[in-house]
């Protein structure tokens, strides 16, 4: 599961749910290998494995083998990722699941490189297919129970409230085995289900694809998408080494303990293992810290509109006259006059 990641708000949900069934949430922080101050921003990555571990404590703690599945009922959307929120307003269902698809790494963030589908449309003579090509749902059947468990239930209450409740799931396959708790699959699916397939899909009904969605807005798709965009170049620079580093310092800054032996003893590695991994990607930690400095001052100074005092606190500097003349050898000019410039605008 190395370098496999999901949102950190898709962790806080089930911690949430699992406390609300009863479960200590120290206990569930500590088994799980949590740390729980990630969870704060709801766009954070937490590693697969302990969100699995997590899953696993909870169904042991609250003794229910079928938690996943109670918990795809009562997910949000919006804690898979934001990105999913998208498909809401899209045109068409179709049109939704090919947002998805856009935005597949910001739900299935694996070590491949994210090119394959996350559903993918498959047709067959006249029956029509809704294949989700998560590998993870092969390794592991609780994200399978959530994820499809979620899907259903997400187009249920759509269909319901705007088609009168039609009708569009016809069947479902599993690539996992049939569970003991069979009967609570079929109450939350209601249709025939076969277990130990070659695929995780839906046999969907022909028309399904082309019903508009009535949250459709063009104007909300492209608001939306802006800030998928963002979350795919935050999750792209994760990836790196430098990017680890960065996402490291940034709440370290202010504190004074910037240092590379506090961020390597902070990834696990030695100072020397990463000088050798920054060198590797053309970088020092000296290039690093700084340039982040300059990012966030001008992020300081121009939107958030702090002081000059303010941001050298921020970015770490021992007094504003440091601040001053790093700012002056990153821009040519001094932080009291870039910001009054900013302010002026």
């Amino acid at each position: 599961m190395a370098n496999r990641t999901v949102a950190a708000g898709y962790t806080r949900a089930l911690l949430a749910y699992a406390v609300s069934r009863g479960a200590d949430r120290q206990t569930l922080i500590e088994q799980s290998g949590l740390r729980a101050g990630g969870l704060d921003d709801a766009d954070n990555r937490v590693p697969l494995e302990n969100w699995v571990a997590l899953m696993k404590t909870a169904i042991s703690v609250c003794s229910d083998p079928a938690f996943a599945l109670r918990f795809g009922e009562v997910v949000r959307t919006e804690d898979f990722s934001g990105a999913l929120l998208i498909a809401g307003v899209a045109e068409t269902v179709g049109e939704a699941r090919t947002e998805m698809n856009r935005y597949a790494r910001l739900i299935r963030d694996d070590d491949d490189d994210g090119s394959s589908d996350l559903l993918e449309l498959v047709t067959d003579k006249e029956q029509v297919w809704l294949e989700f090509k998560n590998p993870r749902y092969n390794e592991n059947p609780y994200l399978a129970e959530v994820g499809m468990t979620w899907c259903v239930r997400e187009t249920q209450k759509m269909l319901a409230v705007h088609y009168a409740g039609r009708p569009f799931l016809k069947a479902i396959h599993f690539t996992h085995d049939e569970p003991s708790y069979r009967a609570e699959y079929d109450r939350v699916f209601g249709v025939p289900l076969i277990f130990g397939s070659d695929k995780n899909a839906m046999l969907v009904d022909k028309g399904f694809l082309s019903l508009r969605m009535p949250g459709s807005s063009p104007y909300a798709l492209r608001v939306l998408s802006k800030h998928a965009d963002d979350l795919l170049r935050r999750l792209e620079n994760s990836k790196t080494i430098r990017g680890r580093v960065e996402s490291l310092l940034i709440p370290s800054l202010h504190t004074g303990d910037a240092t590379m032996e506090t961020i390597a003893k902070r990834m696990g590695l030695s100072r020397q293992t990463l000088f050798r991994k920054l060198k590797a990607e053309g970088v020092t930690f000296e290039n690093t810290l700084d340039e982040l400095r300059r990012k966030m001052a001008l992020h300081y100074l121009g939107q958030e509109k702090v002081s000059v005092n303010e941001a050298a606190y921020l970015l770490g500097f021992s007094e504003p006259a440091a601040f001053s003349r790093a700012f002056k050898r990153w821009t040519g000019s001094s932080p009291r006059t870039a910001r009054t410039s900013t302010a002026r605008g």
